[in-house]
C-alpha cells in the first residue's frame, strides 16, 4: 500500500517536468533566486552571517531568520501550490496536497536556501576587495 502511494507520487512528480505548466519550473525558482540575491546582498551590507549557516551556528537567530526567509519566498511558495493544484486538476483530475507541498518546497525554498548564503559571502569578499583596492586605504 505505502509502496503504491510512493510509486504514484514519484511518477506524478516526474510527470510535472514534461506536462503543461512546465514554465513554472523555471519561473518560480528564478523568482526565489531573485529574492535570495537581494537578501544575500542585504546580509553582506549588514554584516550578518550566511543565511543557511546561521541556523546551525547561531541558534538564537533561527526563529527570526526563518520568518525573514518565509516573508521573502512565502508568496512564491503559495503561488507554487496554486499552480500545482491547477496542474493536478488538469492532468490527474485529483488534488494530492503532499505532492503540491513537495513541489512548492523544491521550487521556492530550495533555490532560496542554496543561493542566499553564497551571495552574501561573495558580496562580503567583493566589498573587502573594493575597500582594500581604493587609493589611500592601505591596499594595492
Amino acid at each position: 500500500m505505502i509502496e503504491d502511494v510512493l510509486l504514484r507520487m514519484w511518477e506524478d512528480l516526474i510527470g510535472r517536468v514534461s506536462g503543461p505548466l512546465k514554465f513554472r519550473l523555471i519561473l518560480q525558482p528564478a523568482m526565489a533566486l531573485f529574492f535570495a540575491f537581494r537578501d544575500g546582498l542585504k546580509d553582506a551590507r549588514e554584516g550578518r552571517p550566511a543565511y543557511f549557516w546561521s541556523f546551525f551556528a547561531e541558534p538564537t537567530l533561527r526563529p527570526g531568520r526563518l520568518l525573514e526567509g518565509w516573508r521573502a519566498v512565502g508568496r512564491i511558495f503559495v503561488l507554487a501550490i496554486v499552480i500545482d493544484a491547477i496542474y493536478q486538476y488538469v492532468m490527474l483530475r485529483w488534488f494530492y496536497p503532499g505532492e503540491a507541498l513537495i513541489t512548492a518546497f523544491v521550487l521556492a525554498f530550495v533555490p532560496y536556501l542554496l543561493l542566499r548564503g553564497p551571495v552574501s559571502r561573495i558580496a562580503k569578499l567583493w566589498r573587502r576587495w573594493a575597500t582594500a583596492s581604493r587609493p589611500g586605504s592601505g591596499g594595492v
